[in-house]
């Protein structure tokens, strides 16, 4: 049988515990844009792509839409091993690639152009290369294909989808802004919404006050960034997360306060937006990346510049 994952190990990043570590799979066009080759991939084939990326082998790829957060996540491993040359609760970067290895040289290539310290690059010739995830400890999986980022999500792994976009680059500190409901929280309030409308909603939650929201598909990833966040004080750390949800502070907020709450987990600034565009609050924030299970409104984020993560609640 044919060995459906190949490894790269990158000897120039010191390798972390992926039990420790906070492991970030990022797939090759959610790093790079690819936009050009995976459309000559899909007119002409495998053999050709293989071919001009072996042609193309010592060009650089342009950065993608997670290319800004990655970079993002390494200043804050330097902000840590400042402050304890010894600690292993890191960020560790892996690309997961349906390239071959051959072909694959490219991206390799391109993440030493760049200084990205990807400790490992992951070749999979399996359909599924989800199945993968969970070996590698990851914690956050961000790829440019829905059905991957669906498998993740359905493999219990914290996942979202990138769309190529233009990217206005942030300055550090790492910036992570998250949705509220279907995103770091439960769907519950959406489906009571859907169902009863905005005052069944509201009367649900002020029924529910004093009971956390249940858990949404980035909370595991939040918390592990919470943990990491907690190294630093306020005004030192190089993380800073943001919530920034549909609902109302006055009517729907208190429940999700008390749930970050209950859970341990430190956001640095929290805005209810009461069904306002968010748009024109993320430019302000310029997050490295947004993550909302709502459509319109990453295309209003993307709109702005703003590097964003579908979280499909659908698949």
């Amino acid at each position: 049988m044919a060995e459906l994952e190949s490894t790269v190990i990158n000897t120039n990043v010191k390798q972390k515990d992926p039990s420790t570590a906070l492991v970030i799979a990022v797939t090759t066009r959610a790093i790079f844009n690819l936009e050009e080759e995976h459309k000559l991939y899909l007119e002409k084939g495998k053999e050709e792509y293989t071919r001009h990326q072996q042609a193309n082998q010592d060009k650089p790829l342009p950065p993608g839409t997670a290319f800004a957060f990655i970079q993002a996540v390494q200043y804050v491993n330097k902000k840590i091993l400042e402050s304890n040359p010894a600690e292993r609760d890191l960020f560790d970067i892996l690309v997961l690639s349906n390239n071959s290895p051959e072909s694959g040289v490219r991206i390799i290539n391109s993440a030493e152009h760049y200084g990205l310290e990807i400790s490992k690059f992951c070749f999979v010739s399996d359909e599924d290369s989800t199945q993968y995830l969970k070996s590698h400890g990851v914690k956050l999986f961000l790829s440019a294909d829905r059905t991957d980022v669906c498998n993740a999500l359905q493999r219990g792994v914290s996942a979202a989808l990138v769309f190529q976009q233009e990217v206005q680059a942030p300055s550090t500190p790492l910036r992570v802004a998250f949705d509220g409901d279907a995103v770091l929280f439960s769907d519950e309030t959406d489906q009571i919404f859907q169902e009863q409308g905005l005052e069944g909603a509201v009367q649900y939650e002020r029924a529910m006050e004093a009971v956390p929201i249940g858990e949404g598909p980035l909370k595991a990833f939040a918390m592990h960034l919470g943990k990491m966040r907690k190294k630093f004080g306020q005004g030192e750390s190089p993380i800073r997360t943001y919530l920034v949800t549909a609902r109302s502070g006055r009517d729907m907020g208190v429940r999700a306060i008390k749930t970050l709450r209950e859970w341990g987990l430190p956001i640095d600034e929290a805005f209810f937006m009461d069904g306002a565009p968010k748009g024109p609050i993320l430019a302000q924030i310029q997050p490295h990346i947004f993550f909302d299970d709502g459509l319109h409104n990453i295309q209003g984020a993307q709109n702005m510049g703003v590097p964003s993560a579908w979280v499909p609640s659908c698949c």
